[in-house]
């Protein structure tokens, strides 16, 4: 059940803590930490949100400036503290010795101090981490356990509800705030996958998979690493673990762990589920996700039954192959998540024939590395500012294809393309950023979808 300290409950009661970042997590931090006795100040590099703190009645001050009176330093996620290039409240922390720390990091000692043993659960990789961590924040309350889910899925730690030892923190753990746990110890560590991604923040691949592998950090005997096979990065991790490890797959049987064969997930014992009957989770990347779902829910003593009855009713998030709409058999795909080639790759995977639409602002190396799915595409419709560049790598390899500019061209022309040649589903699936003509991945999606939406509803009128 949840955990209600008493008012007099201040595990912070003298410490000094300097927020920067004061975005989406940063304020609700302030307030919690605030609230548990920590004398706080708060800044921000833009102007409206230190305007926004001051009129919510915190103390603003620049770290950077003078000599670094904090005790420690909470930075926001996406601000770098080492490379491309640390941000000066962090050269000011390591100049003072003050430790660098996340949100998680301070939720952690705060349900310690109040004496709780509430299982702290972590869910990282370069894709799919989102899926897993609420997949498995699914099976945990459908099954009638205590969880509370947020981290980098949202919302942020320090505005989750405390929670009594019998309790489940499920947090999706970005490589950014693994950098920055101190004395976090995850009952169940989960390593889905990884390729490069973030490399101008971690400045190699090595740098990328040390912070990754923090997942498993201060870990002991009695907990749990479930770790993804299906990439050399990953499985090289296993060396040195000290938590029990449980292997898994999305496509092959591993000896010990849990794997997927076609649609059935698996174990040594048998079936667990038939991820047919589990229509939000397709795709081999989505057999990887509920596997290491499963295999921590059973790790924390759920029952077969218990997962496979979640798998079978997730919903599924927005933006990561949510189906959207469908028109006359025609359905419509918004994978809208999918920034790089990586990910689009699993959504590619999933289909057998598509209409793609992708395009944006593209990646390091575009969309070369999706070439053995080129086969699968009817037709692609580009939009952004590099739809031409990736017009450039579909024309080399024959892949039909025109550019759109934006979606609101490329919805109707997809719908049309799908018409002409056969294909079932119009796949928003970007292969790049957002931020040449959106505001992020999710109001790309929303938009979408509205089109989509409009798109049927006008056809229902024609048929009316």
């Amino acid at each position: 059940m949840e955990s209600r300290p008493g008012t007099g409950f201040r595990p912070f009661a003298g410490q000094r803590i300097a927020v920067v970042g004061l975005g989406r997590a940063g304020l609700p931090a302030a307030a919690r930490l605030l609230e548990w006795g920590a004398e706080v100040t708060c800044w921000d590099d833009g102007a409206p949100a230190r305007a926004a703190a001051e009129a919510a009645g915190f103390a603003l001050s620049d770290p950077a400036q003078g000599r670094m009176t904090a005790d420690a330093l909470l930075l926001s996620p996406g601000i770098p503290h080492t490379l491309p290039r640390p941000h000066p409240a962090a050269e000011a922390a390591r100049a003072a010795g003050v430790p660098i720390l996340c949100d998680v990091e301070f939720l952690f000692r705060a349900v310690r101090a109040a004496g709780s043993r509430a299982a702290f659960l972590g869910i990282t990789g370069t894709n799919g981490k989102s899926t897993t961590t609420a997949l498995l924040h699914h099976i945990l309350t459908g099954a009638g356990r205590i969880s509370e889910v947020g981290g980098n899925l949202g919302p942020a730690a320090l505005g989750l509800n405390m929670l009594g030892s019998e309790g489940f923190y499920t947090l999706e753990m970005s490589s950014y705030s693994l950098e920055r746990i101190a004395t976090v110890g995850f009952k169940v560590g989960v390593m889905l996958n990884l390729s490069p991604d973030h490399l101008d923040r971690h400045g190699s691949m090595a740098g990328y998979a040390a912070a990754k592998m923090n997942i498993f950090a201060r870990q002991g005997r009695e907990d749990f690493c479930v770790l993804g096979q299906d990439d050399d990065l990953s499985t090289a991790m296993a060396a040195g673990l000290a938590g029990k490890m449980i292997p898994i797959s999305g496509f092959r049987p591993v000896p010990g762990g849990i794997w997927a064969e076609g649609r059935s997930l698996r174990d040594e014992a048998g079936e667990i589920a038939d991820l047919g009957a589990a229509p939000a989770l397709p795709g081999a990347h989505n057999a990887q996700n509920a596997a290491a779902a499963a295999a921590t829910a059973l790790a924390l003593g759920l029952t077969r039954a218990d997962v496979a009855r979640g798998l079978h009713s997730f919903a599924g998030l927005p933006h990561r192959q949510e189906q959207v709409g469908q028109i006359g058999g025609l359905r419509f795909v918004n994978d809208s998540k999918a920034t790089n080639a990586e990910s689009a790759a699993r959504a590619l995977a999933s289909y057998d024939r598509v209409v793609w639409i992708a395009g944006g602002t593209g990646k390091e190396g575009g969309i070369e590395s999706l070439a053995p799915y080129f086969p699968r595409i009817a037709r692609a419709i580009l939009i952004g500012r590099d739809g031409p560049a990736f017009a450039a790598t579909l024309a080399h390899h024959g892949v039909p294809h025109e550019v759109a500019g934006t979606l609101e061209e490329a919805v109707p022309a997809a719908a049309a393309a799908a018409r002409a040649t056969g294909a079932e589903v119009v796949l928003l699936s970007p292969a790049a950023a957002s931020w040449d003509q959106f505001t992020g991945f999710d109001a790309r999606g929303d938009r979408f979808r509205a089109l989509v939406q409009a798109m049927a509803s006008a056809e229902r009128g024609k048929a009316a």
